[in-house]
């Protein structure tokens, strides 16, 4: 017979406030912390141009910043591109961070919720929409991504681009969330069957599979980002 596994989330709200909030409270809180910490580490360095020999939230924070940088622009390719990387690397972060919180015995992903991911997408959604009329121009934006270079056929294409241009904050959500939630129902499921040995593989497994999906959730948000400041990338 299965135990339903304890949710502390649950119990934190009280059964009144939803898990996924409480999820992404106690996960934005723990980012926000960590940079609070990182920054005041940074401030107290001697030279903060010279990187921290030592181990410790600096040096960690360093390297994030170092790796986000060269993942950013490995990916869009555009100039100016360090300007998108707080937003990407803070979105990369917390998708990261939410997707380990699953890992937690007694903790629910807020990532496995769907009221989440779509907000996620949307945002993106946001955010591409603004690139696209700041690199390009609100009529140059327009033109381009819905009419598209043959005029002509406007009647046509204006459709299946604009069809194309609004699923796109749902495809974000709903793989996000659809992945994430079959994640932690089998990780769930086997850890409740096996007590010892296989947890440990499962947990594994899940650990590279949280990291797996985002780095695809924001490659994805950057690819849309890129198409829409395609036309004005060189």
């Amino acid at each position: 017979m299965l135990h339903k596994p304890v949710n502390f989330l649950e119990l934190i709200g009280g059964g009144k406030v939803p898990e996924v909030l409480v999820g992404t409270w106690i996960v934005m809180a723990i980012l926000l912390v960590f940079g609070f910490f990182a920054r005041r580490a940074l401030m107290r360095a001697a030279d903060p141009i010279v990187p921290d020999p030592k181990p410790g939230l600096r040096s960690i924070a360093e390297a994030t910043v170092e790796w986000m940088d060269g993942f950013v622009h490995d990916v869009l390719e555009l100039h100016g591109y360090r300007l998108l990387v707080p937003f990407f690397g803070s979105l990369f972060l917390f998708i990261l961070s939410a997707n380990f919180f699953g890992l937690i015995p007694g903790m629910e992903p807020p990532t496995s919720d769907s009221d989440l991911t779509f907000a996620l997408g949307v945002v993106c959604f946001v955010y591409f929409i603004v690139a696209g009329f700041r690199s390009q121009g609100v009529i140059g934006y327009l033109h381009n991504d819905l009419v598209g270079p043959i005029w002509w056929l406007f009647f046509l294409m204006i459709p299946i681009n604009f069809a194309d241009i609004i699923f796109r904050p749902f495809s974000l959500g709903i793989r996000l969330y659809a992945n994430m939630f079959a994640d932690h129902t089998v990780l769930s499921m086997f850890t409740a069957l096996v007590y010892l040995v296989v947890p440990i593989l499962f947990y594994a497994l899940g650990a590279i599979f949280c990291i797996i999906q985002a780095i695809i959730f924001v490659v994805l948000a950057m690819a849309y980002v890129r198409l829409s400041t395609a036309h004005s990338a060189h």
